[in-house]
């Protein structure tokens, strides 16, 4: 577990009025980057965000290993991706430093925030458990509180709730309730729920799971939905012909239409003085696959790295060699975007319309003057 221990002249900062996430030197000039449109971005989600969670856990769902980051400085990191995963670029865009992995922050890392994704994670507990070690999502909100407690025990409740309210909390969670749960044949979960039910089930969870991070304190929420899960190099390489899989995308349809629901009531004040986002990322993702050209990318029906058809049966194995042109690839492996890709989406994410993003996007929810309450 990380411990956080705050450097006596950064809480003299907060304390002043510096706050999470203003970037200074002692001396209180402006380093590096633009001004920080918010203190902090808080993420919780699976391995389409995680950056590093699962590194030091027995788990089968790891990314530390090249050719994982071969595009990004550093080189691998836990992320699932050549390079940036779509956080990263939300980040960037607010003018915040990446993110830092809750396994892996320390000390003036905590005040821009925390990234808590994990790797095989869903809103259900049991999901993923074929990949051992995991994260799932209510244990990554115990993590949140766990942060939240120790900056509190040092900087004060006032100052912290004030901070942690303004600040970006991006939730992307569901995928793997399908992939590693539903879809799997030694989970019983299709003999017990059909597809709405299923839905309907894991709206309940998340309704509460969100709830709880509003009791804490979170108040600007961005809410991703499920891509187009049904044309993935992993689903397309169940196909004789190397097809999308229908079944599959109506599948979670019936998921994403409830989480615009239950944001909607959210937004309705069911969660006085909270704003709830949702992006759209199926809308997002079928737009590039239908105008990948005039996007750049060239293939659109298999990984990049990985064994296998559409390269999507095994997934990328330590040390294999990928395709060179992966600008021009939107699918990194079985089951994760390029960073082409990733980046495309945090843009349209941050500054798109209401087609992409809504009921308004992130920068203007960043921009947004809460209401306390």
């Amino acid at each position: 577990m990380a411990t956080f221990k705050l450097p006596c002249m950064l809480v003299i900062f907060f304390v002043l009025g510096v706050g999470l996430g203003q970037n200074v030197d002692p001396f209180g000039s402006q380093v590096g980057r633009r001004r920080e449109m918010v203190p902090a971005m808080f993420i919780f989600g699976d391995s389409l965000i995680d950056n590093g969670n699962n590194n030091n856990l027995p788990s089968f769902a790891k990314a530390n290993y090249f050719p994982y980051g071969i595009d990004f400085n550093g080189g691998p990191t836990g992320r699932f991706s050549n390079g940036y995963t779509m956080v990263d670029e939300i980040a960037e865009q607010l003018g915040l430093p990446l993110i830092p992995a809750y396994s892996e922050a320390s000390g003036d890392q905590v005040l821009n925030g925390i990234n808590y994704a994990s790797a095989a994670a869903g809103i259900l507990d049991v999901t993923g458990r074929n990949f051992v070690g995991r994260i799932p999502f209510d244990e990554q909100i115990r993590n949140f509180q766990n942060t939240l407690d120790q900056i509190t025990d040092t900087l004060g409740a006032d100052d912290v709730a004030r901070q942690v309210g303004r600040s970006l909390f991006f939730v992307g969670m569901g995928s793997n309730d399908y992939l590693n749960n539903y879809l799997m044949p030694n989970y019983p979960t299709r003999n017990r729920y059909n597809g709405r039910q299923f839905a309907d089930l894991l709206t309940q969870e998340y309704s509460r799971q969100l709830t709880k991070l509003y009791n804490l304190g979170a108040r600007k929420f961005v809410i991703a939905g499920l891509g187009v899960m049904g044309c993935i190099p992993s689903i397309l390489a169940q196909s004789p012909a190397g097809n999308c899989s229908d079944s599959v995308n109506k599948l979670v349809q019936p998921f994403n239409e409830n989480v615009k629901a239950m944001l909607k009531n959210f937004n309705a004040n069911q969660l006085p003085g909270a704003k709830f986002i949702f992006i759209d990322v199926a809308h997002m993702f079928r737009e590039i696959l239908t105008n990948s050209p005039a996007y750049g990318f060239s293939v659109i029906n298999r990984g990049c790295c990985g064994i296998g058809r559409n390269r999507g049966q095994i997934t990328c194995l330590p040390f294999q060699t990928p395709c060179p042109n992966r600008e021009q690839y939107v699918f990194w492996d079985a089951f994760h975007p390029t960073e082409a890709v990733n980046v495309l989406m945090g843009r349209k994410a941050f500054n798109g319309d209401l087609s992409k993003v809504y009921p308004m996007n992130i920068e203007q929810l960043a921009n947004l003057e809460m209401e306390s309450n």
